[in-house]
């Protein structure tokens, strides 16, 4: 008898623990990818050089994701994906504060960059080819989509015009010195720094010197 009310009292005290319902932990912020800068050297010009000590992009990261052109489909591989220091560090640090100041912006698509030397960047690598992206400088970077997927935006009626538009004036303050966009969406920007260009209704053209 006494042992079952022994029992009985510790049930009873254990109750309010027991009826508690279990706490989910929080989640745990993937750490950022460890990206190897180093000191790297833009050689000749866009259209005619090479790269020396290039950075490579991770293929995605909190803010950004990257884009294959060619496959159409996420990640971009990875000799597709290396420029300068300056161009990597710049393109995520513009792209980092550009979400912190759009908390609904979706990530942003990182296409195209160099190759691991540089050099040429022709059609036989793949869709319409690169008459730049030669030294490490360029980079595509895509609209942001309307309906937020993560993806090109096939068409201009998907582009977001107003995030974009904040996105385009990013590079412009980070000291991008030339952007081509799409002559179907309506940004803008200083003269002789934005500039329209065909095939570029899909993605800027951000050069980083």
């Amino acid at each position: 008898m006494v042992l079952r009310l022994a029992l009985a009292l510790t049930l009873l005290l254990a109750a309010p623990a027991l009826a508690q319902p279990l706490q989910e932990p929080e989640p745990v912020p993937e750490p950022a990818p460890v990206i190897a800068y180093r000191e790297s050297s833009p050689v000749g010009v866009w259209w005619a050089g090479k790269l020396r000590r290039g950075v490579q992009l991770p293929a995605e990261g909190p803010d950004w994701f990257t884009w294959d052109p060619v496959r159409k489909r996420i990640p971009n591989r990875g000799w597709r994906r290396w420029g300068t220091d300056r161009l990597v560090r710049t393109v995520l640090e513009v792209i980092e504060d550009y979400r912190l100041d759009n908390a609904l912006a979706p990530r942003v698509g990182i296409g195209d960059l160099s190759r691991p030397h540089g050099g040429e960047f022709g059609a036989h690598f793949g869709g319409l080819g690169h008459a730049s992206h030669q030294n490490g400088l360029d980079a595509d970077v895509l609209y942001p989509r309307t309906d937020r997927l993560e993806r090109r935006a096939w068409s201009p009626d998907l582009v977001d015009r107003p995030l974009s538009q904040r996105l385009l004036d990013a590079f412009v303050a980070a000291g991008a010195t030339d952007v081509f966009v799409g002559p179907e969406l309506g940004l803008h920007g200083p003269r002789g720094v934005v500039m329209e260009l065909v095939h570029h209704d899909d993605h800027m053209h951000v050069r980083i010197r």
